[in-house]
């Protein structure tokens, strides 16, 4: 498997909202003259949101899913300044610094479940993956999803790893299964759960694992509120993706069982 390597490029230019998103994300445009869908440090859920769709995106990836490039996008004070509406000003006076942008695909359609099939095994992966994650944003109201090329791609996983926001409670979420799986949006066509959960361990070990945490930039794991180390927050992630990985046929079963 290679070796995951995470670019980090310039904003050079500031597009437009992309107001469907409840953070506000923007396509922007880096110095390396690609486009991106920027998500930003100093929205809503602030850097949280960015580590969990960088670490959901790389897993997704990891076991063969379609993924946009994820980069780190440094953000300078230069377009605050010259932006007329106030609520994008403020957000991007608090995202100076380091962001996480995904390539955008230019003339990607959402994910339509009911105009679309996907394949058995594609699916099971993705409902397994957010099973894993503990993904709750992934439902026929909002995909999550997008169809390009005829492929489909996993975007927007900020919504997972929600044990984040109080570690203090963190370890009692080991033990539990995923039951919101219910809702997801490609249950129903995720036919080969079995197939998909052994390829999911194959491709997932504890090296990789870690290898995709460690690349999480620090700035992101410093929070006033938390109480733990960045040393020690990495780790808390790698453990909870491991017990999950350990528990993977309790995840089949609820799955099958949803389904």
């Amino acid at each position: 498997m290679n070796k995951i390597e995470i670019r980090t490029v310039d904003v050079v230019q500031y597009i437009k909202p992309l107001r469907e998103g409840g953070s506000l994300p923007a396509i922007v445009k880096a110095d390396d003259g690609f486009l991106y869908v920027l998500k930003f440090r100093g929205a809503g859920q602030g850097k949280k949101a960015l580590i969990a769709e960088f670490i959901g995106g790389e897993l997704a990836r990891s076991i063969g899913l379609k993924v946009p490039e994820l980069v780190f996008m440094n953000l300078d004070d230069s377009f605050s300044k010259t932006e007329p509406d106030e609520e994008i000003q403020d957000l991007l006076k608090f995202s100076i610094g380091l962001n996480l942008g995904l390539h955008f695909l230019s003339s990607a359609i959402t994910f339509d479940p009911l105009a679309s099939k996907i394949d058995g095994v594609t699916a099971s992966k993705v409902v397994l993956l957010d099973s894993i994650i503990s993904n709750i944003d992934r439902t026929a109201k909002n995909t999550n999803l997008l169809k390009w090329n005829e492929e489909l791609w996993i975007i927007d996983n900020g919504a997972s790893f929600y044990f984040h926001h109080n570690w203090e409670t963190w370890e009692s979420h080991l033990t539990r299964t995923f039951p919101l799986i219910k809702d997801h949006v490609l249950l129903s066509q995720a036919t080969d759960l079995l197939e998909a959960a052994i390829a999911i361990i194959e491709l997932l070990d504890k090296k990789r694992i870690i290898e995709i945490v460690s690349n999480i930039p620090e700035d992101w794991l410093i929070n006033e509120t938390d109480t733990m180390s960045p040393q020690e927050i990495r780790a808390a992630y790698v453990r909870f993706i491991m017990v999950k990985l350990a528990k993977i046929d309790l995840l089949v079963k609820e799955a099958e069982d949803a389904r």
